[in-house]
């Protein structure tokens, strides 16, 4: 019997019990490419179905890869150095440079969060859920609430990769920018804690397909793998996502926090496509570049599955709407198709300038919906004040 067949025949709360298993299965199910499955599989077992990043304690990821010493201490990559020079002067603290004693109000109308229309409810109303002034804006702050608590759980994803990718890479000015990029993550980790604790008094668990990404990573031995699914996957997706939730809020302490963070990542992104341009292309076996572009391409797509918030729809809606009805709320709402859109504007061109989006793969990305971004900007092309300029919509200077 068919899956959606069988789930519409079920009482409620066995429905309500057994659908994330038959999502968690439908997402391990679509991998093809017997290497991408035995890298993600495990994990997605772990993080879908025994969801060991919700069970309210800290979690063990056996870690193994090689420290890539050189003691000759060579000036090897210029455009990295360029970035380290560009990343010491760019730090700020978390504590004093931004506004803390703004009051934040997430359910005042007159400085909204996230704006009224980021939820499409009138899609609520057609499934039978109406919803008050009051209840729209709670739920407003809640979904901000979650956004902020995935990019909080990303950015400890980032800490702790980018010190790994630190001890790997195998280029000496890329050790010394990949060092500020660890102190930039733990300053993210404060700053999204913080108005987290104290301005929301909110945190959601960790989504399990987000989850699924970080333990695959952190377990991979090859450093490159590391640097692919950090610096162009998570970062470069959330670098989208910063700006979409920069350009809607309006909300000063928030807007100030993303302005900064949005320069740090603009040059994470940056530091991964020139250290992968070159090895990717030059260093790679065909059948490893296969594998590499084949595991860009899955992990796309569990990022698209990863912004539909189901830990807010357990919250808010377990008994009033199933999640195939909620999947819809999300995909429609406009805030939501907002994000998927920049996310994958930044991160479509950065695998074709990596060279992971070649003829083979291109028809699946175009099956998916994604291959219209193809032919955006890489991050080597766009800065971070070129992002902001756009965001706010004023003219840009050239890029240096």
């Amino acid at each position: 019997m068919d899956p959606e067949n069988l789930l519409k025949i079920l009482p409620d709360p066995v429905r309500h019990r057994v659908e994330p298993y038959f999502d968690a299965l439908e997402v391990m199910t679509s991998v093809k490419d017997p290497k991408v499955l035995a890298s993600l599989g495990p994990a997605s077992v772990r993080g879908l179905v025994f969801q060991r990043g919700k069970q309210g304690q800290p979690t063990l990821i056996p870690a193994t890869h090689d420290a890539y010493f050189d003691w000759s201490y060579p000036s090897d990559q210029p455009e990295m150095l360029e970035l380290y020079r560009r990343a010491k002067e760019g730090q700020w603290n978390g504590e004093t440079y931004l506004p803390w004693a703004t009051d934040v109000d997430p359910l005042d109308p007159e400085v909204p969060v996230i704006p009224e229309h980021f939820l499409n409810f009138d899609a609520f109303e057609e499934f039978g859920v109406k919803l008050d002034a009051r209840e729209r804006a709670q739920l407003r702050a809640d979904m901000l609430a979650w956004q902020l608590s995935q990019f909080l759980h990303g950015e400890q994803g980032a800490l702790l990769a980018a010190a790994q990718v630190t001890e790997a890479v195998q280029f000496f000015d890329g050790k010394l920018y990949g060092a500020t990029q660890v102190v930039d993550e733990a300053r993210h980790v404060e700053v999204f804690h913080r108005y987290l604790d104290t301005k929301l008094e909110k945190l959601y668990q960790i989504n399990d397909n987000l989850f699924v990404i970080i333990d695959a990573l952190m377990g991979d031995s090859r450093w490159d793998m590391k640097f692919l699914g950090m610096q162009i996957m998570v970062e470069g997706l959330a670098l989208g996502a910063f700006g979409t939730l920069y350009k809607l809020t309006k909300e000063p302490l928030l807007k100030e926090l993303l302005r900064n963070v949005i320069q740090d990542e603009a040059r994470h992104v940056h530091y991964g496509v020139l250290a992968l341009r070159e090895h990717v292309n030059h260093h790679l076996g065909e059948g490893e570049r296969r594998e590499r572009e084949d595991w860009a391409f899955e992990v796309a797509v569990l990022m698209r599955n990863r912004f539909r918030a189901y830990e807010v729809y357990e919250e808010w809606f377990e008994h009033k709407l199933t999640r195939k009805q909620w999947q819809h709320v999300v995909d429609t709402s406009p805030g939501m198709q907002e994000f998927r859109h920049v996310m994958f504007s930044r991160l479509v061109p950065n695998l074709r300038e990596i060279g992971l989006l070649s003829d083979r793969i291109r028809p699946h990305y175009d099956r998916v919906g994604l291959l219209r971004y193809m032919e955006g900007k890489a991050a080597h092309e766009v800065t971070g004040d070129q992002m902001l300029a756009e965001l706010d919509g004023r003219p840009q200077l050239s890029a240096a």
